[in-house]
């Protein structure tokens, strides 16, 4: 029995172990990918009119099913475009777009889009809702990859401001492991909330100003 308890502890700690290497080699990849020296505000938006569509001329989603990427981090929509193109995340309209971009096509878009001011939602949240939403995001410490102000960073989303059903629904997706996730933070921290919670937190998250 003791032998069993330490190869299940050794397994475990090897899969963790393998796991953040492979979470750590993807965003050395990343970075490598990520040009500040050629990529140009100009040649994304040219780039980006085939976005305008679903995203927005300048980002900002009228549909609220469709993300606002507008304001999000450089390196964010450069990760979503390449994960996207390499087929490790899936969506049936963004991976036949991504998978035509080349390495400079990503730098170009992202570096338009992250220049873009955000238009956040009008709405009205119940404050019983915000004080849960500010709840659960304190308890789950979403602000140590997040930032304080929730706008991202690096390859970390902005969650401030963007539309409250987009939120949900990827929040459900985390919770039933079906969204792409570097290294299993989202998907843990989302399979310890009710789906009300996660309604309430999408909500909190929708109603912040960056």
């Amino acid at each position: 029995m003791k032998q069993l308890c330490y190869w299940r502890a050794w397994h475990a700690k090897s899969w963790s172990l393998t796991a953040a290497l492979r979470t750590a080699a993807v965003l050395a990849l990343l970075h490598a990918l990520i040009s500040t020296s050629f990529a140009g505000v100009e040649e994304g938006r040219v780039k980006s009119q085939v976005c305008a569509a679903c995203h927005g001329v300048d980002g900002n989603s009228v549909s609220p099913s469709v993300p606002s990427i507008a304001a999000q981090p450089k390196q964010f929509i450069v990760t979503a475009l390449y994960m996207y193109r390499e087929g490790r995340r899936k969506s049936d309209v963004m991976q036949v777009f991504a998978e035509k971009l080349s390495n400079a096509d990503l730098n170009d878009l992202a570096q338009y889009f992250s220049t873009q001011k955000l238009n956040p939602p009008a709405q009205d949240i119940d404050a019983q809702v915000m004080s849960k939403g500010l709840e659960i995001t304190q308890k789950n410490n979403c602000v140590a990859c997040h930032t304080a102000s929730l706008v991202g960073q690096q390859h970390i989303p902005r969650l401030a401001g963007q539309h409250q059903p987009y939120l949900f629904e990827q929040l459900k997706l985390f919770k039933a492991a079906q969204r792409g996730d570097f290294d299993g933070t989202m998907t843990s921290a989302a399979q310890g909330l009710k789906s009300e919670e996660l309604e309430m937190l999408a909500q909190y998250l929708s109603s912040l100003k960056p």
